[in-house]
């Protein structure tokens, strides 16, 4: 299989799955427990039909849209996701490039292995930085900090993960951050000496947004899960979420929201939007999907605050759903890891654009010129 092959994100999938070593691969792919959840993401979407409408003289369509302030080309954007350079050399240069010509968000996670720096001074589309608050409050003030510094437009906290999931697949794999080779890993990384040479070429990896507070993940090897459990700060509530507001300024998204009740809670301390997402199905299994949980949220605040459906995309129709139900924009990471792996910058920009396409020529098949014609009139939910 080759690139100009990758028609869809399952060939993206299977694409990365051969370039990969296992351990590598099963982190983007595997989620907790069972992954009841990781499934039902995508399978959500399958519950609901979309109506068309015809003779609507639809030659040109406007996929733009206004989230936190921001104007975006696409309805949908990249997700923060660690450890990129992992998965691509090239890591989140490649995806926030890929962004960039797309005209949409790029989101850099604290666990990137990109700086804050580094991103703000090369990458000029619109910019997200996902903030994990730690238990050493100097590290989490610092992420803060920086981002001033460097002018990113927003900030999502994510507030999903008190804990880390049980991700049984980096049990089984021995995935750990810095990856250490073990005797059931030993195999695989021999199998795939391209990825293997890459990354000592390379110089490995590094986490510098967290390189210079804690050595777990950095030069102590720890698991994502117990990274989570470890250095995470637990006891964060809601007036830290608000007070993380105030100091910040600019507009705060909370990643992780999935009940009315939180999203309530998220305009009261002051959040510009939320995301609803259960962390790619990677936290609580057996946690509702977003699309499931989409109309319930929205008709509870959707006027006050911008509602983003995050997880489970894999196709330019499950967009246009969510955008009917009445979200701002939708997001996602899977969708352009598994093209990150398989091609680095010209696999990412490969997916967009064929996520572009889709929604385009869907959005020509539903009648609709802009995104802001699609509503519920145009679903049924069986």
């Amino acid at each position: 299989m080759r690139l100009k092959h990758c028609h869809n994100t399952r060939d993206f999938r299977e694409l990365a799955r051969r370039r990969l070593p296992s351990p590598i691969f099963h982190y983007i792919d595997g989620a907790a427990d069972d992954e009841t959840t990781l499934r039902r993401n995508t399978e959500a979407y399958s519950n609901c039909d979309l109506v068309p409408n015809v003779l609507r003289g639809v030659e040109q369509v406007d996929l733009s849209t206004r989230v936190m302030g921001l104007d975006l080309d696409l309805p949908l954007f990249l997700s923060p996701t660690s450890l990129q350079c992992l998965f691509h050399q090239e890591g989140e240069m490649a995806v926030g490039k890929a962004a960039e010509q797309f005209g949409t968000l790029f989101g850099l996670s604290c666990l990137g292995t990109t700086s804050i720096e580094k991103i703000a001074s090369t990458i000029k589309t619109p910019k997200l930085f996902q903030l994990y608050v730690h238990k050493d409050k100097g590290l989490t003030r610092n992420m803060i900090d920086r981002c001033k510094a460097a002018r990113f437009d927003a900030i999502a906290l994510t507030v999903d993960t008190a804990v880390g999931g049980n991700r049984e697949r980096d049990l089984v794999t021995g995935f750990t951050i810095p990856p250490e080779l073990s005797l059931q890993s030993l195999l695989s990384f021999a199998r795939h000496p391209a990825w293997v040479l890459s990354y000592f070429y390379h110089g490995g990896f590094e986490l510098p947004q967290l390189q210079d507070y804690v050595g777990e993940g950095t030069r102590i090897t720890i698991s994502v899960g117990n990274y989570f459990s470890t250095m995470l700060d637990q006891s964060m509530d809601w007036q830290a979420a608000e007070e993380i507001a105030r100091y910040w300024e600019k507009p705060l998204v909370l990643k992780g929201i999935m009940s009315v009740a939180d999203a309530r809670r998220a305009i009261d301390i002051g959040a510009a939007a939320i995301m609803i997402s259960n962390h790619g199905g990677r936290q609580l299994d057996g946690s509702r999907a977003p699309f499931d949980q989409l109309s319930e949220i929205v008709d509870a605040v959707g006027d006050r605050i911008d509602v983003i459906c995050d997880g489970g995309i894999q196709r330019g129709t499950h967009v246009l759903k969510a955008l009917s139900l009445g979200a701002k924009a939708c997001s996602g990471g899977r969708l352009y890891l598994y093209a990150l792996a398989a091609a680095g910058r010209a696999g990412v920009e490969k997916a967009l654009g064929n996520l572009r396409s889709e929604m385009e020529r869907d959005m020509k098949l539903m009648g609709c010129k802009s995104i802001s014609e699609l509503n519920r009139s145009n679903l049924r939910f069986r």
